[in-house]
This record gives structure tokens, sequence and C-alpha cells, in this order.
């Protein structure tokens, strides 16, 4: 697919140096595209094809002197067969009902993801979070973004946010009630992105960044064939 924007102006800004959220003990530095930039699906998509990322109403990307250990990976969606594993995590959840909505701030969203946070990321500083530092970190004016629900009966289970770009999808987060932990959602809700973006006719989920030496991002790495971000274009990675 071929995505065209107008020729503009693109200025990006660096941040100062600060204490790597990944690795501890690294510096880290992150790239911004400028706020007041006008951003709609085309340009995020080319973006997100040199490796930016979505945060709130924010695109950026990590620019480390020297470290490259964040990697942007995606899922060909069309290439993709699960792996046993995998197939446990759609069958154990093959009774959740899929419900999208727009991308807009929903009250029984919050109250969930906070659940997940308090139960999920305790004293990580991310847990007791406010709407504001909801909205400022899912939601976005700009961005193509929906919210899969998936409910067992009218329980509300998880919540998959999902931008889409004119390419593929891009996952954002998934929170989910930590009663039903034991079913794998973050697996389930990955698998279920690559078929929704495959029912669209799309290429590419991305995932966002991948670091082999954080625990916290090995699970990308199960997703394959991928393609990774490596100097400059996308290369396929499978085992």
């Amino acid at each position: 697919m071929t995505v065209r924007v107008e020729p503009a102006k693109l200025l990006l800004y660096a941040t100062p140096a600060h204490e790597c959220s990944y690795l501890p003990g690294n510096d880290a530095t992150t790239l911004f595209v400028d706020p007041e930039f006008p951003k709609d699906a085309g340009v995020y998509t080319l973006l997100s094809r040199n490796g930016f990322r979505r945060s709130g109403e924010h695109v950026y990307r990590p620019n480390c002197q020297d470290c490259v250990a964040c990697v942007p990976v995606r899922v060909p969606v069309d290439k993709f067969t699960p792996r046993r594993s995998q197939r446990r995590a759609l069958r154990d959840n093959r009774d959740l009902r899929a419900v999208p909505c727009e991308g807009e701030f929903h009250e029984e969203h919050f109250l969930l993801y906070s659940r997940y946070l308090d139960a999920r990321h305790a004293n990580g500083g991310m847990d007791n979070p406010t709407r504001k530092q909801y909205r400022e970190f899912l939601l976005s004016s700009w961005a193509s973004t929906m919210l899969y629900e998936f409910r067992l009966g009218g329980h509300l289970v998880a919540v998959t946010v999902a931008d889409h770009l004119m390419d593929g999808l891009s996952a954002v987060y998934t929170f989910f009630d930590p009663d039903f932990s034991q079913r794998g959602i973050g697996t389930f809700s990955i698998l279920w992105q690559i078929e929704e973006t495959r029912r669209l006719g799309l290429q590419w989920l991305y995932l966002g960044y991948w670091i082999a030496d954080s625990p916290k991002m090995l699970y990308k790495q199960e997703f394959q064939p991928q393609e990774r971000f490596i100097e400059g274009r996308w290369r396929l990675f499978e085992d």
C-alpha cells in the first residue's frame, strides 16, 4: 500500500537524558514529533514505518546515544501461524465477545484499568491512576483509535486499545480483570488483533518496541515470523 502526504517540515524534539524505564542503570533519550505538526492516519502510518510510536497525543521514538536496544517490531499477519501455547489462549478465551467502541473515555474502562494497574503494577509508579493520566496515556484527539471490549456475558473482562493505520493496526495497550489472569488475556489480545488486521485486509500488526534484555518485552518475540526495524529498514526474523 502506498501512503502519500503533502510535503511539510517535520520538527523533532529530543528530551534530556533520563533514567531508562526498561534497562536499570541506563540513560535514555526520546525523540518526539512536534506536537503542533498536523497528524492523521497517513502521517502516523509513515512515522510507524520508521519506528515511531504513539502515547496519548504524542508520537515518539527512542534515540539513545550509546544504546539501540529498543527495536520496533511488527507481525506480517498473512505469514503468521499461532504456536501450540497460543492456540491454547485462543481456546481458553473463545467464550469472550468482542465489542468495538470509539476511542473515547468510558468510566467502566477506567475502573477496570485502575484495578489492573493496582494488581499488576503495585508500587511501580503506574498504580492509583487518575482519569487525566488515563486519557493522556491511551486516548488521542487525532489518531484513529478503537477500544475493543472483551465481555463474558455482561462482564467486562478486558479492553484492547489499537490504532488503525493505513497498512495495519498498532497495538497500544491491553488491560484486563485480574481475576482472569490465568486465561492468557495478553496473548489472546495480540492473536485477536492479528486476526482483525487480516480481516481488514491490512498487512501488519505493529507491536511497539522489543528489548532483548528486558523481561517485560520478551513476550513479543513469541509472535513470529516478525519484522524488526534495524538500521533504517525492516528485516524478517523467524525461528
